[in-house]
């Protein structure tokens, strides 16, 4: 008889398993790498400011419409003419203007702000760019900063714009309509100007536009762009007079810095509200000299 001397028999004989190959486990699937939300291009960017610009002019002539329309059926039979006479005259009505404000920036900034949201909801609360930074995780120091650069820019802004404008008068549009509103639309245009207007700006400009221009350019020349940008988009409002840009181009600057180093909108939104919360105390507060 042979016997049989294989591995697996000795080391049975011996009490002792054969030592079995080991393979390593499949490695787990791994999952994809997270891609980084895509900030906006730069003519979408220009497109959004454009739209939240241009819908404010077409809801006030939606507005003008309307009010055509109550004033031909208030006086039916009556010449075309003396029509259009009437209509004229109600709109330029410091009340009906200041209306028109009220009412036509609201929605011009709801529409804006829901083209943002549907185009870029990831860089909706994304905090560095190209992140919107609509987060509040700032942190304490930079709304401390924001209070005092918000109170504090006013006067400086106003004291550069009075060396160079040579003592001619400088007013923003929301000012002068302010002047002559009654009590109520001027509290209303107030309100609107410390809190809407801030919000939606910020979105667009350092938001949207700053995380645009930071695709093609390094962060200076992308904060410069947006500063000449935000000055530019004002200068209807100042009546084309240059010498107040730079008081415009100090806070679009500050606020530029408040959104890249805090790494949220909402510091740059409080500085802008101040900014323009102060310059609507100083109308008031003049108003009340005028007329105790």
């Amino acid at each position: 008889m042979v016997r049989d001397l294989s591995p697996s028999r000795t080391a049975d004989a011996a009490g002792t398993s054969p030592a079995r190959p080991t393979t390593a486990p499949p490695p787990l699937p791994s999952s994809p790498p997270r891609l980084r939300p895509r900030a906006p291009g730069l003519w979408a960017a220009l497109g959004l400011l454009a739209m939240y610009f241009l819908l404010q002019l077409a809801f006030g002539v939606g507005t003008g419409f309307v009010v055509g329309l109550v004033e031909g059926l208030r006086h039916a039979g009556e010449p075309g003419a003396r029509i259009q006479q009437y209509v004229m005259a109600a709109m330029q009505r410091p009340d009906m203007q200041v209306a028109m404000v009220v009412l036509t920036v609201p929605l011009a900034a709801a529409a804006s702000m829901y083209v943002a949201w549907r185009n870029w909801p990831a860089l909706w609360s994304l905090s560095p760019p190209p992140g919107f930074g609509l987060v509040r995780a700032a942190p304490a120091r930079y709304y401390a900063a924001a209070v005092a650069l918000g109170l504090l820019l006013p006067p400086l802004g106003g004291l550069l714009t009075q060396w160079l404008a040579h003592g001619q008068p400088v007013a923003q549009n929301v000012e002068q309509l302010g002047q002559s509103a009654t009590p109520g639309l001027r509290l209303a245009l107030a309100l609107m100007v410390v809190s809407i207007g801030p919000l939606v700006e910020e979105v667009l400009f350092r938001g949207v536009l700053l995380s645009a221009l930071l695709r093609r350019l390094p962060v200076a020349g992308a904060v410069v762009a947006c500063v000449l940008l935000f000055g530019a988009a004002h200068l209807p409002g100042l009546h084309f007079k240059w010498y107040a840009l730079p008081d415009l181009m100090l806070l679009a600057a500050t606020l530029c810095w408040l959104r890249l180093k805090s790494g949220s909108l909402w510091p740059a939104v409080l500085a802008h509200g101040l900014n323009n919360a102060v310059a609507m105390v100083a109308l008031f507060a003049a108003l009340a000299q005028h007329h105790p």
